[in-house]
């Protein structure tokens, strides 16, 4: 739905500079995912780390006209005249290498002036948009289902959609859209083709849901659950469940587990004026009562009864979430008056929802990027940004496997016109369609192209076979069972993975960064193949999120990371003489340590011609492992003048016991050594020295010791040495069962008979072992793996490609999957186990395990 530029800011309230005529579709928080420049509206955000006006200019040169920023942000770099007209030249000469306004003029020439764009001029950009979204939301009477609670938000919206969306054309949250920033642009969707939108809404803090709940104004409330997640801004579970229910004031009706007492007390408190349709397991006098569960093997018999009426379905899960978020979305059928047949028709055909954008290596050099999570506009423009993103420092050819996008209510043409409109947009060179009506919209796509109207045409050409060295984004709508795509382009080399949740990295990136000043710096620490995670596509991650300096091992490290396009600062910190001439190629940082290194590197720079080459001094203030004694530091000094080819970057040292209180007084006297240290170094220079010696427990334990910079390590992996319940789990380590035989209680099982069986037993073996990075102690029931979450204790010796694990007493079969460690089996349990730290656990994942990267 569009809107002139003249529209959006009376709504907004906002004041105008310039005159340009222009119609607006697309708004956009982020300047890295812009699509459709002419038609875009930019709103520049302030977080606590960074302002969205400083890449105005950047937006401008790809042609952005359409901008939305704070009276604070338009003075910083211009000034009104007294008929409130931006004047050509009135740019503050100051603020030039910020805005880059040496390339930068907006056109503000006697030859365009002030037609050349428009700037919206509001108090807080943020309530702005949420102002143009409330706007939006009140064009529109169509049913909307809001959705909140701790887990299963995602799940209910997609479960629904699966339901509903044969009789409906439904307008929906993209992928977890529900944040403060997130549902407005979710709102803006909001179409005239559209007769039912469901949005989610999610909070982590006191007083967030009302701005949510202006917006999205729902007439069906879900509360899905109440739990943990983002407790720590809430005093209780009580106070978070009654902040959560506040989404739902005005709503028709609410639907929420009445067997949750937490959950029933608080709407009772609540004073919600909305009909209840709370579903019970207990009690039969709720309006709608689950009579019976019934759980299968592979599927679960639900029976229940609805204004007097008994019925059945099956959904083709059997975990408690899954009945959970199942019977949500039975109550908001009925409340829709879907027919009981047709409910139990479709829920048999639930599919699982892929809340994730999946990266994989596939064959023949390509990298796949699977998104099977839904098909429309919205999504298909964050997954061809996502395509973008990781094709760009690769330098490789971006193809897209794209089938019809359907039920949007739009029509074909202008579907398809918007669809070419994007993929063209985001540089796509190769697309390959199926489906009959992007078959008939081939014309429209300038690129090299292929169609066919079935999956199965696709599958018998022999084109798949033909794509090498590609990022292949593969999107389809379910019921072009595009799995079969994927399990074509993907290289099948290992069934046990490593998978790694980037998202969870970047929260738990956040989550520190909010511990910061806002002028502190930051270190992210992606040595060791980032921790066992795997380098690139971390290092790119944290690149997209503009850390300061990314940190490594050895100059090899850092130059596989340069040839793969990541361009931030890196800091080598265990410089080998012998690598030099790499860091000098590709502007690698090393640590100095001592007098030795220093006069080498000294010589070698002079020798290339350098100077002025970064380096950063290390400090010895109690670790005794690497470093400048204090004593030392005058010497320093005179050795660093007396030469040019250097120049100290940063100055650090290492905390020995940050995580330990025992040790506090230790650390103070750490940091005392380095304030001395490092403020001699720095007034013996006239630039700025970075100073740096917090680790993640010191960035957690002792804020005042930030300095310039801290250096975040263990804790952006998922393992804090404080208290691993606010943040998240990275990396997941799962495998698959390939046999299951029954073993007598007289037989043993592995190497050396050393497994030994206490009862006849189901014995699984699986293929990880201590090739695979999983250490041979762990064997013989000293830990266990999880199998459909349940502990299956490793039995005998841990082989070197497989190990045998008893699933006496499991629901499992063969090819079902087994997690090593993972959100339900921290990392720490088989730390503890091994009495050693994260750290070497996350390491000892072997290069031959399979990493696989996926986006929340």
């Amino acid at each position: 739905m569009s809107y002139t530029i003249e529209t959006i800011a009376e709504r907004m309230g906002a004041r105008r500079v310039g005159t340009l005529e222009a119609t607006v579709d697309w708004l956009l928080t982020d300047s890295r995912s812009l699509s459709f420049p002419e038609e875009t509206l930019f709103f520049a955000l302030t977080t606590k780390r960074n302002k969205g006006a400083r890449y105005i200019p950047d937006l401008y040169e790809r042609g952005v006209r359409n901008f939305v920023l704070s009276q604070e942000d338009f003075d910083e770099w211009s000034k009104e005249t007294g008929d409130g007209r931006m004047e050509t030249g009135d740019v503050d000469s100051t603020l030039t290498s910020d805005f880059q306004l040496s390339t930068f003029n907006f056109q503000l020439s006697t030859k365009q002036g002030l037609s050349a764009f428009n700037f919206l001029i509001v108090s807080n950009p943020l309530k702005a948009l949420q102002k143009l979204a409330e706007q939006h939301r009140e064009q529109f009477q169509i049913p909307v289902i809001g959705i909140t609670g701790s887990n299963g938000k995602t799940i209910v919206k997609e479960w629904l959609h699966q339901l509903l969306s044969p009789d409906r054309i439904i307008v929906r949250s993209p992928r977890s859209y529900n944040s403060q920033i997130g549902v407005p642009l979710s709102v803006w969707q909001m179409n005239e083709e559209a007769e039912l939108a469901i949005f989610e809404a999610g909070i982590s803090e006191m007083g967030e849901m009302r701005a949510l709940a202006n917006m999205i104004k729902p007439s069906i409330g879900i509360l899905t659950n109440i739990g943990g997640a983002h407790q720590e801004n809430f005093f209780s579970l009580q106070e978070k469940c009654m902040e959560k229910l506040s989404l739902f004031k005005n709503c028709d009706v609410v639907i929420y587990n009445a067997d949750n007492e937490l959950i029933s007390n608080c709407v009772a408190k609540s004073m919600l004026t909305a009909r209840e349709i709370a579903w019970s397991c207990k009690d039969a006098e709720r309006p709608l009562y689950i009579s019976k569960i019934l759980k299968k093997e592979d599927h679960t018999v639900i029976s229940y009864r609805y204004l007097e009426m008994d019925n059945t379905f099956c959904i083709p899960f059997i975990d408690d979430a899954s009945i959970e978020n199942s019977l949500n979305c039975l109550a908001a059928c009925l409340y829709l008056m879907m027919p009981a047949d047709q409910i139990t028709e479709r829920m048999v055909r639930l599919e699982p929802v892929a809340m994730r954008l999946e990266v994989k290596e596939g064959k023949q050099g390509c990298i796949l990027i699977n998104d099977s999570y839904n098909s429309d506009l919205a999504s298909l423009d964050i997954a061809l940004d996502f395509l973008v993103r990781r094709s760009e420092a690769k330098g490789m050819k971006r193809t897209l496997i794209l089938s019809d996008i359907l039920e949007t209510g739009q029509s074909t043409t202008t579907l398809y016109r918007k669809v070419a409109q994007l993929v063209q947009s985001r540089g796509i060179e190769k697309i390959i369609g199926v489906g009959p009506e992007i078959c008939s919209s081939a014309a429209r796509f300038d690129m090299e192209k292929y169609f066919f109207h079935t999956t199965d045409e696709l599958m018998a050409s022999e084109l798949l076979n033909g794509l090498h060295n590609e990022v292949i984004l593969i999107k389809g709508s379910r019921a072009f069972n595009f799995d079969l795509v994927s399990d074509a382009l993907e290289l099948k080399v290992h069934e046990t993975i490593l998978e790694v949740n980037l998202g969870a990295m970047v929260a738990n990136l956040n989550h520190y960064r909010a511990m910061l000043r806002p002028e502190t710096k930051m270190v992210c620490m992606v040595k060791a193949s980032a921790y066992g995670a795997g380098s690139y596509e971390i290092a790119k991650t944290l690149q997209e999120h503009r850390v300061d300096y990314l940190a490594v091992a050895v100059a090899d490290e850092g130059a596989e990371l340069r040839k793969a396009g990541i361009t931030s600062s890196i800091i080598i910190m265990d410089p080998e003489l012998t690598s030099f001439k790499t860091m000098f190629d590709y502007k690698l940082e090393p640590e100095v340590y001592n007098f030795h290194l220093l006069d080498a590197l000294v010589k070698a720079a002079e020798k290339e011609g350098i100077t002025n080459f970064p380096v950063h001094i290390k400090l010895d203030t109690g670790m005794h492992r690497l470093g400048f004694a204090e004593g030392d530091v005058p010497l320093l000094i005179r050795r660093l003048k007396n030469q040019n080819a250097l120049i100290p970057r940063s100055v650090f040292s290492h905390f020995v016991g940050s995580d330990s209180p025992q040790f506090d007084a230790f650390t103070r006297q750490q940091i005392e050594i380095f304030e001395r240290a490092s403020v001699e170094l720095q007034r013996a220079f006239p630039h700025k020295i970075l100073r740096h010696i917090c680790n993640t427990a010191g960035i957690e334990r002792f804020p005042g010791a930030q300095f310039d910079m801290v250096r975040l390590g263990i804790g952006l992996y998922g393992v804090s040495p404080i208290d691993n319940s606010v943040i998240n789990n990275v990396s997941t380590l799962k495998t698959t069962i390939l046999q299951i035989r029954d073993v007598a209680a007289e037989d043993t099982v592995g190497y050396s008979r050393k497994g030994h069986l206490e009862r006849p037993s189901r014995i699984a073996a699986i293929p990880i072992g201590y090739a695979d990075g999983l250490n041979r102690h762990l064997g013989c029931g000293h830990a266990y793996c999880l199998v459909n979450g349940k502990k299956a204790p490793y039995v005998g010796n841990i082989c070197m490609d497989v190990c045998m694990i008893d699933v006496t007493g499991i629901d499992c079969q063969e090819g079902d999957p087994a997690i090593i460690f993972g959100d339900d089996l921290p990392i720490t349990v088989l730390s503890d186990v091994l009495d050693t730290i994260p750290y070497e656990v996350l390491t000892s994942v072997s290069t031959r395990v399979k990493r696989v990267y996926y986006q929340d």
